[in-house]
């Protein structure tokens, strides 16, 4: 009974610190990956892709959509052992500066017309950096969360990240929609 008790979190005041920050980094992360999936169909095969064939072009631009979750294994693998050995703390804080290096990146990419080819090809790079700094952040944001969260209350709180993600999704819809 006393390992137990060594285990336990130090107060509910802890837990909610854990799990509020585990959520809002999960929506942010989140917010950013189903804006880029808007904007991915309806703004970026005019302005990344070249013009000659509208079907290829929004074709090519949902692709790069995809190629965020490639990352994601590498990304869940990598930063999660990182997470172990030099806290999760340290990577979380990497994956919100990684997330958000990237997605300002993205917004000052040159267009197609601009630079040519690299358009595509930045994007592409810029997406795989998202969908690693995601997979890291979703999976050290739920250890952090149950790591904190008291015995009998621990499924409930490690679904906060997930909460997050719907959320968001009913976010977009709202600002997208009109």
């Amino acid at each position: 009974m006393t390992a137990a008790i060594a285990h336990e979190p130090r107060g509910r005041r802890q837990t909610k610190i854990a799990a509020a920050s585990g959520w809002m980094g999960s929506a942010l992360e989140y917010y950013d990956f189903f804006v880029y999936a808007t904007a991915a169909s309806l703004v970026f095969p005019q302005i990344l892709f070249p013009s000659t064939n509208p079907t290829v072009a929004i074709v090519a631009s949902l692709a790069t959509y995809g190629v965020g979750y490639v990352a994601r294994p590498i990304g869940a693998f990598v930063l999660d052992h990182w997470g172990d050995t030099h806290g999760r703390k340290n990577v979380l804080l990497l994956c919100l500066v990684l997330m958000g290096l990237s997605t300002m990146a993205v917004g000052l990419i040159p267009t197609y017309q601009q630079v040519g080819i690299w358009a595509p090809i930045l994007l592409v790079v810029l997406r795989l950096i998202q969908g690693f700094a995601v997979a890291g952040e979703i999976s050290g944001a739920s250890s952090m969360i149950l790591e904190h969260s008291p015995f009998g209350r621990r499924g409930y709180s490690r679904a906060s990240p997930c909460k997050a993600s719907k959320r968001v999704r009913s976010w977009r819809r709202r600002f997208f929609s009109r």
